[in-house]
């Protein structure tokens, strides 16, 4: 189990699904080979350098929070059962630490708090006052329908002065 980065004061929280294997095993979210997490995190501007996966402490000075659906269990999204997630510990800790803003790392850890089918970007709900984003997933295993343009509206939304949340 990889702990969660969480704290007041953040302007973005991102929740993935579980950690993958390589992840869990590294002790490192988002270590996976070919996994875009760290790089796009610096392409659309929301830290200042690609940081390494070991680095992950480092994100609240970023405003950056990590999460995931599936805190017990690790592996693809396919291996997963539906007893592997707890969303109602997403939504406490959402509401607990009140980020502006929320971010799935794909569609399956969002459809698993929100419940039902979700779009990419801006989602119509917010979970405490928070608003409520899905990203497409960074998972080298989801390469092909990777698409950098929602997680470019997203770190727009963040770094708008003044934004709501």
């Amino acid at each position: 189990m990889l702990p969660d980065v969480l704290g007041p004061g953040l302007r973005v929280v991102f929740c993935g699904t579980a950690a993958g294997t390589v992840a869990a095993r590294v002790g490192a979210p988002y270590a996976g080979p070919g996994n875009r997490f760290w790089w796009v995190l610096h392409e659309v501007g929301l830290t200042p350098r690609e940081l390494a996966p070991a680095e992950f402490r480092e994100l609240p000075r970023y405003g950056i929070g990590l999460t995931d659906v599936a805190k017990h269990a690790s592996g693809s999204d396919a291996s997963l059962g539906r007893s592997d997630f707890d969303p109602a510990a997403v939504i406490a800790k959402v509401e607990r630490c009140a980020p502006r803003m929320l971010a799935f790392v794909g569609k399956r850890a969002a459809q698993e708090v929100l419940g039902g089918r979700v779009t990419y970007g801006r989602q119509p709900r917010r979970i405490g006052a928070s608003e409520v984003w899905v990203v497409p997933s960074t998972s080298g295993a989801a390469r092909g329908a990777w698409d950098v343009g929602p997680w470019r509206a997203l770190a727009r939304s963040v770094s708008e002065p003044g934004a709501t949340g």
